[in-house]
């Protein structure tokens, strides 16, 4: 039964979904680091939110974790790139919380313009100061939302209510989808230029790293209002509060900053600035939804295989797990042939898909067979890392898909290519669900992978079963199946023997010894006994 760590305060429903999905639950929220580091390697999965931070450390530490969820949008608390690189699957809820933290925008937007917390303290401190705190309208004023992605297009939905003109700087921002939204897609600088108000909705990247900065103030429409619900950090504090002082901008409203918990700040104090202690996230609402969200689909990975809203992995959906969960299978085993056939100078994978399974999302099904290509050669190879790992040594990585008719309703097929050659293998799955070797090097064969298997290429010449099987047997090595392919009579052929036992080095020596070998391999299908394969290859010919 997988074990989940609730880490982090959040709605009780979430432990009560993984209670009733059948995993075994553990609530401990406010652990210090060393507590957490104590424990974290009995857990399978662990929830967390702003609070509990996830760190390369800790990911080492985790033996036994396959997942990392974090109730809420942001992951800056979880480490993503180690998580990644140790095999852990990190997942968010992106729209669990995205109308609060849209409709937390607009508010700080209308308290910005209408000057509301300044005037709610001076009317209790007994004062009445209406024409110090008169306010201007948003109906026709533009504003410029950096980011329209989920919450950044329910801002630009709000505003339109609101009668406001929106534009939008976003790369990622299609024209077809700015026209379904009813915002103008600008570069940077124009919406600089343009916006009486700016909303930021973008995560905190490289990139996006105090995007509101000295030189881009100094860009802005004089008396323009700034607004950040998203992350502390888009914003450089010090340029904001010069810019204020410069009169560029008008006022400021701020829910995130550089440091959390923001005890102090350069921001706090001025009365241009309206601050709030993060509270995008914070309705009854949100909470309970991502809390919901993350337990559904940590549940849903951890029992079925499904991965959604993942950062970091391929999603596959509860309906395709089942349909997929074989043929993901399948595209190991495939690259693991070939991994242990090819164990390095190898720069291109190429992945065909025929048929049937082309129709589907195959991405995870490519993820299998690049860890299985790079498991004989790496250790903690997974679905998680190994494209990344595999693209970090330069290996291009491509798919291609046939919707085709065959001889099989789906097929795949691997192929690793070196400068001078290459190497394919082929399989599919049949009807009772076991995936099938059906095809080596364009050689056509049936074969069922056993843990322990003989691969040979020869001369198709007489004899050669019967030695085989008799090596085999000398050695006390039962046979448990024997597939046999050539391209031709007399011409390339190969033999790929499943045996109930390990082969030995006797057998390795005495198979190579035979007249009309090419080449011989001891292959192994349990990526637990990879470590401990021998790979040999004779007569340095090309398989």
């Amino acid at each position: 039964m997988p074990k989940v760590l609730i880490a982090d305060k959040m709605s009780k429903k979430a432990e009560k979904i993984f209670s009733e999905k059948g995993l075994d639950v553990d609530v401990k929220t406010g652990l210090e680091k060393d507590e957490l580091l104590s424990i974290i390697g009995k857990y399978d999965g662990v929830v967390v939110r702003s609070s509990t931070k996830i760190t390369e450390k800790i990911l080492k530490q985790a033996e036994n974790l396959k997942i990392v969820g974090r109730a809420g949008i942001g992951v800056d608390n979880i480490d993503v790139d180690s998580a990644t690189a140790n095999g852990v699957v990190v997942m968010n809820t992106p729209f669990g919380n995205a109308i609060t933290t849209a409709e937390h925008a607009i508010a700080l937007m209308l308290g910005l313009m209408r000057n509301l917390p300044q005037a709610n303290t001076s009317t209790h401190d007994g004062k009445w100061e209406k024409s110090k705190y008169m306010g201007q309208e948003v109906t026709g004023k533009v504003l410029g939302i950096i980011g329209c992605g989920n919450i950044g297009s329910i801002v630009a939905d709000r505003a339109k209510g609101l009668r406001m003109r929106v534009i939008s700087y976003d790369p990622f921002l299609t024209p077809e989808r700015a026209n379904i939204l009813g915002v103008k897609k600008v570069e940077l600088d124009e919406l600089l230029q343009q916006a009486d108000i700016i909303s930021l909705h973008v995560p905190m990247t490289e990139q996006t790293k105090n995007i509101l900065n000295k030189k881009t103030f100094g860009k802005c429409k004089k008396g323009v209002r700034i607004i950040n619900c998203a992350r502390g950090g888009l914003i450089d504090e010090k340029a904001l509060i010069d810019a204020i002082e410069d009169g560029i901008v008008d006022g400021a409203a701020i829910d995130v900053y550089e440091v959390e918990p923001a005890k102090e700040s350069i921001l706090f104090g001025n009365d241009k600035i309206i601050c709030t202690p993060h509270l995008g996230a914070s309705t009854l609402e949100a909470q309970e939804n991502v809390a919901i969200q993350i337990a559904e689909q940590m549940s849903d990975y951890l029992i079925e295989g499904a991965v959604t809203n993942a950062l970091n992995m391929p999603s596959i959906s509860a309906d395709e797990a089942p349909i997929l969960g074989p043929f993901v299978k399948l595209s190991e085993q495939l690259g693991l042939f070939a991994g242990q056939l090819m164990l390095s100078n190898f720069n291109k994978i190429e992945i065909e898909y025929v048929g049937t399974i082309s129709d589907f999302n195959c991405a995870p099904i490519t993820s299998a067979a690049v860890s299985g290509i790079l498991k004989p050669s790496l250790s903690d190879i997974n679905m998680v890392n190994a494209p990344s790992i595999a693209r970090e040594k330069g290996i291009t990585i491509s798919e291609v898909k046939k919707d085709e008719s065959s001889a099989y309703e789906s097929y795949i097929k691997v192929t690793l290519h070196t400068k001078k050659d290459s190497f394919s293998i082929g399989g599919t799955v049949f009807s009772d669900g076991n995936p099938r070797i059906v095809q080596i090097n364009g050689i056509n064969l049936e074969a069922e992978l056993n843990r322990n298997m003989l691969y040979v290429t020869n001369k198709d010449l007489p004899g050669l079963i019967g030695h085989l099987g008799s090596i085999l047997g000398d050695e006390g090595i039962n046979i448990a199946s024997f597939n046999l392919g050539r391209n031709a009579p007399l011409k390339d052929a190969m033999a790929l023997i499943g045996v109930d036992s390990e082969i030995n080095s006797n057998v390795m020596e005495n198979v190579k010894k035979l007249e009309s070998i090419v080449t011989v391999n001891n292959l192994i299908f349990n990526s637990r006994y990879l470590k401990h394969v021998r790979f040999i290859r004779i007569k340095s010919k090309s398989i």
